[in-house]
């Protein structure tokens, strides 16, 4: 096989080496081959050439996870224009802010996968067109455009809070070196099945999951949207990989104790990962108990295109760090940013990994990327003496009470450690006298599972005064994206009515 150059020579040395060997099992039950795949892009390139697209172009795809999405993604690649994917389940107003600034030559509406999506192209006037792809919606939405920005190959949308979405431009290097170093660090072979749940239009679902597995000529087992009903299938029926975020782990352990089971080992299923929080070492132990096999950990985010450093733990290790740097990336601990010592301070990551830039918006790009190359991640680390990494929350997040640091991680790891608790999320609010309070919200299986009291109880044995919440919030869910990952600065709004 030829060394890539672009990320679709991945598909088309697959479609060489095993054209007929499942690339793909969709979100219907249809299996698509390499050869399959690389065929519907080279005719999707032709139809973006068609409606105009240059290289340096966008062409927004508007879809949740499906087969058409991946070929769509190197039919891109093939012609030098920039896959611009974006969930199917955001609102109009927010799809139209995406739209005004990437300024995209086309739109893709992968209406069959997806309702949501066939909602948005009738609402953007978009027509069908058929192919070996099946049926996609397209319209046109700008005259061409093209960026001359480095070699981008994907444009991403970070989770914004409010305001002008960012546009993470990621090179065909920086791609190229994700799946390569996600598929050895997990040790993913052609005789693999991963299951594909993370949304490709999140860079963990992008980069750690499609790239790594085209890179290698694994299966992908997609999916439109998370169920844990599907998930528990996948994993009695040929799953080989799982890439998760702690939510996911969470529900599908609530739905197998539910049918009156407490582990799926045994299985096929031989690499599980977390990504997206930190762990804690109780949760830890009990998610290792229920697959049997290690959990391992990692740390990244859409600027770092997913991967900054991966454990490789074995089966019953306390570690809960994220492990040591990839091979090719630098990691360093800026202290000044946490202001007290011990070792903590902002992660700074530099290497292959990091984007170009956010598109069009040189100085919030700068705010991030120094003049040294260094990426200021705005999350809080350590490193220890074996060189692990351990993340301890977003800068942002760190909540200062009574002049006392307090990292929400800590106090989540407490709550979790209650069996009755799925998740948790614990935030900082400014209180009138210019200090702040601990909020905590928990996720728990049922109203009577337990009581605010008793978790009161349940974590003064293991917080100090100071690191315990002001207000416990029971509730059946906390608002997440669609990757899974909790939104932590939507939680005040979506129960304000319950804050005192």
């Amino acid at each position: 096989m030829s060394q890539p150059q672009h990320i679709h020579q991945f598909l088309e040395n697959q479609a060489i080496a095993r054209p007929e060997a499942i690339a793909l099992q969709d979100w219907d039950g249809s299996e698509w081959s390499f050869a399959k795949e690389w065929d519907v892009a080279k005719k999707g390139a032709e139809l973006l050439r068609l409606a105009g697209v240059q290289r340096g172009d966008r062409v927004l795809m508007v879809t949740e996870n499906c087969a058409m999405l991946c070929a769509f993604i190197y039919a891109c690649s093939l012609i030098g224009a920039w896959a611009v994917p974006v969930n199917a389940r955001q609102t109009g107003a927010e799809l139209d802010r995406i739209i005004k600034h990437a300024t995209p030559r086309v739109a893709l509406f992968m209406h069959e996968v997806s309702p949501d999506a066939k909602a948005h192209g009738t609402r953007l006037k978009a027509r069908e067109v058929s192919g070996a792809w099946g049926k996609v919606q397209i319209t046109e939405l700008h005259a061409s455009d093209p960026a001359t920005d480095g070699n981008v190959a994907v444009m991403l949308f970070t989770t914004g809070t409010t305001g002008t979405p960012k546009g993470v431009m990621l090179t065909q290097e920086n791609l190229l070196f994700t799946g390569k170093t996600s598929a050895k660090s997990r040790g993913m072979t052609e005789a693999d099945t991963v299951y594909g749940v993370l949304p490709m239009t999140h860079v963990f679902g992008l980069a750690s999951m499609l790239m790594a597995a085209t890179c290698v000529g694994a299966r992908i087992r997609l999916e439109a949207r998370f169920s844990a009903e599907k998930l528990y299938t996948a994993l009695t029926s040929g799953v080989t990989i799982l890439p998760a975020v702690p939510q996911m782990h969470a529900l599908l352990m609530q739905y197998t104790l539910e049918r009156g089971s407490q582990s799926i080992a045994g299985g096929s299923l031989r690499y599980v990962s977390s990504g997206a929080a930190p762990l804690d070492p109780v949760w830890k132990r009990k998610a290792e108990e229920f697959y049997g096999i290690p959990l391992q950990n990692g740390y990244g985010m859409t600027e770092t295109t997913a991967g900054v450093s991966m454990t490789k733990s074995e089966l019953g290790d306390p570690d809960t760090s994220v492990g040591p740097p990839l091979v090719g990336v630098e990691v360093s601990i800026d202290e000044s940013a946490a202001g007290g010592g011990d070792g903590v301070g902002e992660v700074l990551t530099r290497g292959p990994h990091i984007m170009l830039g956010y598109f069009r918006n040189g100085e919030e790009t700068a705010k991030v990327i120094d003049t040294n190359s260094w990426m200021h991640t705005g999350d809080l680390g350590k490193i220890d003496t074996l060189g692990r990494l351990h993340i301890l929350g977003r800068s942002k997040e760190l909540i200062i009470r009574g002049g006392f640091n307090i990292y929400p991680p800590e106090v989540e790891a407490a709550f979790n450690d209650h069996p009755a608790v799925v998740q948790s999320a614990v935030i900082g609010r400014r209180t009138q006298t210019g200090d702040e309070e601990v909020l905590a919200f928990i996720q728990i299986p049922a109203s009577d599972a337990v009581t605010v009291e008793e978790l009161r109880t349940f974590v003064a044995e293991r917080l100090s005064a100071y690191k315990r919440p002001s207000q416990i919030i029971l509730t059946d869910a906390l608002p997440a994206a669609p990757t899974g990952k909790l939104l932590k600065h939507k939680l005040v709004d979506v129960f304000a009515d319950r804050l005192d």
